[in-house]
């Protein structure tokens, strides 16, 4: 049989109820795409983990120990998608840290999903959410375990052909989809929310920041609201599995078809 996780690198390794990542959510992760074998953009979601451990006081596992477990994972060089948990470890009741934590890390496999031809080539339509997110700056860019903003926002719609959900925050600022970030053109300006009170910064938008100025755009992270967001030329969502998407619809506005995912997803292939 196959194994498909593997925890603190053993194939039938266990957790203990006591760990509090199941308590308090209290633990980062990152989910990564595999192509034959190789976890791609590996440095970036490890500095993304590292840095992640390092805001919530964790220790994080050695890249030594991760891309061991990954090897052991992925021996057949398949595509896959990998998912890295990293909890603070086990502790007893009670919010107050352990002196010694020992954090625990669960490296598992899945299938990679099989996404609708049409979302790279003719768009998506949105959802927005009426959850709105909350602000805390401490946890503000980190992937965290405590994600049920996400779930209760992803509850909110069951239409297969909507692809994600639109995040607002308290304020009414745009801040993300609820599996992927995004970004605004008006343009030549290539706009992606600033995350500084609540969200997370994905690897991908780290990316799209990084190459839309060599196709002439001129990238900046800041407030906007809903109404900015909707008067766009161009509006896209990215993250690691899907790479980029146009948004072609967000309930009753619509986007006619544009270029920019386009010209990104074979750079961000690349």
């Amino acid at each position: 049989m196959q194994i498909h996780h593997r925890i603190n690198g053993k194939p039938d390794g266990c957790l203990n109820p006591l760990d509090r990542g199941f308590a308090y959510g209290d633990g980062v992760f990152r989910t990564l795409p595999v192509k034959k074998g190789v976890p791609l953009s590996w440095r970036r979601h490890y500095r993304k983990l590292h840095d992640d451990c390092n805001a919530l006081a964790i220790i994080c596992p050695s890249e030594d120990l991760l891309l061991s477990d990954i090897e052991h994972l992925c021996p057949d060089k398949d595509d896959c998608v990998l998912k890295i948990v990293v909890t603070r470890g086990e502790s007893a009741r009670g919010y107050a840290l352990p002196p010694l934590a020992q954090p625990n890390r669960i490296v598992s496999r899945s299938a990679f999903p099989s996404y609708p031809l049409q979302n790279s080539t003719e768009g998506v339509s949105l959802h927005l959410c009426r959850l709105r997110l909350s602000s805390q700056p401490l946890l503000a860019g980190i992937k965290h375990l405590n994600k049920l903003e996400n779930v209760l926002a992803r509850m909110e719609w069951r239409d297969p052909d909507i692809a994600d959900g639109l995040l607002l925050d308290q304020s009414g600022h745009v801040i993300e989809c609820t599996m992927s970030n995004l970004f605004v053109r008006h343009g030549n300006r290539l706009a992606t929310p600033d995350l500084g009170h609540c969200g997370v910064a994905g690897v991908t938008r780290d990316r799209i920041v990084e190459l839309a100025p060599g196709l002439g755009y001129e990238v900046v992270t800041t407030s906007f609201d809903l109404e900015t967001l909707l008067t766009g030329d161009e509006v896209i969502i990215c993250n690691s599995l899907i790479g980029v998407w146009q948004v072609r619809q967000l309930e009753g506005s619509r986007w006619p078809a544009g270029s920019l995912a386009e010209k990104l997803r074979p750079l961000l292939n690349d």
